[in-house]
């Protein structure tokens, strides 16, 4: 389950169209960035006035987003901002809750959720079971997971998150980083439409969760997977994120949305980075 701790309860050639297209209406057309611009309809993913209450208590208040296909898209905040409780509500384990969220078009009360994997804060991995059991456990409930085209697409995983030869290892075999990239092998394993990541390197050290964050990078650029992460790391954020999305303090609106114009593959030292990382800070009220 989504941990609850954000509910403070007491949560991109030109197409050239032959010779009919001349040179003055290419230069007229508007061209996108993927990586800066909101995304085309229909978004991946589609949060519209969402608003979510526990009790007496406002967990979301109005929520605006929308994630185009194959984005990054960060969500910080506040503790008790509700970011937790935005994931919640995208995989389907909140359904009481005021407004629209969509995934591929779905109303996520109505199956949209069906096509979300979530990577959680801890890997939650079964102890007793080896590093393929615990990825097989992410397929679709119809597959046969002991089917040899299971199997292979399990071990492609295993390999997609370089954890090649460690597919029969136990959980217990497995640093901390490695036990993370089998989770996020299983939250794959469903072929999501949305990847939804609830801080999953929040209890790295800064040297492994550096490793981390550029496997994860690695991963998504080769799967083309749209991604929601939440994380209270602003450095995180802006590094991994294609845009980052700032959300105020409970109940949880979206202040702001910062585009991160930094080019990929990401170098931390890069000026366009450090001057997002300044944008989401001064957001923050930081």
């Amino acid at each position: 389950m989504l941990a609850d701790s954000d509910v403070e309860t007491d949560d991109d050639e030109h197409r050239l169209d032959g010779d009919a297209t001349t040179e003055t209406e290419r230069d007229s057309e508007p061209t996108t960035d993927p990586a800066t611009d909101p995304p085309t309809d229909p978004p991946t993913l589609a949060v519209s006035g969402l608003t979510k209450r526990y009790g007496e208590t406002v967990a979301l208040d109005g929520v605006d987003l929308a994630v185009g296909d194959g984005e990054f898209l960060a969500v910080v905040g506040p503790s008790g901002c509700g970011k937790s409780t935005l994931l919640r509500v995208l995989s389907g384990l909140e359904d009481r809750f005021e407004g629209d969220a969509a995934v591929g078009g779905v109303d996520v009360r109505e199956g949209g959720s069906d096509a979300v994997g979530m990577v959680f804060q801890e890997p939650r991995l079964l102890a007793w079971a080896d590093v393929r059991e615990n990825v097989a456990l992410g397929l679709p409930a119809d597959v046969d997971r002991d089917d040899p085209a299971a199997r292979d697409r399990v071990d492609e995983l295993i390999e997609t998150v370089g954890l090649g030869g460690f597919a029969e290892s136990s959980p217990g075999e497995l640093s901390g980083g490695m036990a993370q990239r089998v989770s996020l092998a299983r939250g794959l394993a469903y072929e999501p439409e949305v990847l939804l990541l609830d801080e999953p390197f929040s209890a790295l050290d800064r040297l492994t969760k550096r490793e981390q964050q550029d496997h994860l990078l690695d991963v998504w650029a080769a799967r083309g997977t749209t991604v929601a992460m939440v994380t209270h790391d602003v450095e995180e954020a802006a590094y991994l994120a294609d845009r980052v999305a700032v959300l105020g303090a409970q109940p949880g609106t979206v202040e702001t949305v910062v585009d991160v114009d930094a080019a990929r593959p990401r170098d931390r030292t890069d000026e366009a980075l450090l001057a997002a990382r300044r944008e989401i800070t001064d957001a923050l009220g930081l």
